[in-house]
């Protein structure tokens, strides 16, 4: 008996050890950079209440998940005729962890009080600077358009950093550009998920030329839940899915 409690001793103290090396581990790691796309076209409004209320809730939880240390970095973009040079807003974290390697158990837990003050400070900080972005309007003529596959080539130059990169689109997704070899889901959009498929994977040829890595996408998309197929087509959703994945994305969610 007295064998079994020193035997169950040690395992629940390896197992703790372990448990707080995990943790270390996870506050350690590599910083995250945050791309997120807003739709500023005529076919998103943001002024609608429940479009407003689902983007603001997803904009906290995406800077409460992501900002977590120095070094995570934030960048806004707009989805227009010119999403790739319509970037809005820059950030990186400048909250910091001191060394509490050395420290006793009482310094280490001021430490810590600090940097999370700190950190929650620049979260609300960020967190109204984003908001500020969500609510601004783009009456110019740029607004004609939605080209989403102008958000590639910067997924990849954020891939170029080694971070971890993670992107949002806060879009209804209507690829909308007009020209040879592009498409214009306002009118013509895929009928079906098979036409989806088939048309994501011919695009994925001439737009493999960026080098995304393996970043999680999601698309929140601004439909209500009773919206009709019309309005939300789910095989514009399916042709992003099927896109993004042949480019080599890791997850790829819809909300």
């Amino acid at each position: 008996m007295k064998h079994t409690l020193i035997g169950c001793f040690f395992l629940t103290l390896l197992f703790a050890c372990s448990e707080r090396g995990d943790k270390t581990k996870t506050s350690n790691d590599g910083p995250v950079y945050t791309l997120i796309f807003l739709d500023k076209t005529r076919s998103v409004n943001v002024n609608k209440s429940f479009i407003a209320q689902k983007y603001q809730k997803v904009l906290t939880d995406i800077i409460e998940q992501n900002i977590r240390q120095k070094g995570d970095k934030l960048d806004v973009y707009f989805i227009h005729e010119n999403t790739s040079k319509a970037r809005a807003l820059s950030l990186t974290v400048r909250s910091e962890m001191e060394d509490v390697s050395a420290a006793s158990p009482t310094d280490r837990e001021a430490a810590e009080t600090e940097f999370n003050l700190m950190l929650t400070r620049e979260k609300a900080q960020i967190r109204q600077r984003v908001f500020q972005q969500l609510v601004a309007q783009n009456t110019g003529s740029s607004n004609q358009e939605t080209d989403i596959w102008a958000s590639l080539p910067v997924i990849a130059k954020a891939n170029e950093t080694g971070a971890t990169v993670k992107v949002y689109y806060l879009s209804d997704m209507i690829e909308s550009v007009k020209g040879p070899a592009r498409r214009d889901f306002q009118v013509k959009p895929p009928k079906d998920n098979a036409q989806a498929d088939e048309w994501a994977k011919a695009d994925a040829e001439q737009l493999k030329r960026y080098t995304i890595g393996s970043p999680d996408i999601s698309m929140i998309l601004p439909f209500e839940p009773n919206a009709s197929i019309k309005e939300n087509n789910p095989a514009v959703t399916q042709y992003w899915q099927t896109l993004f994945s042949a480019l080599g994305a890791g997850a790829v969610t819809e909300d």
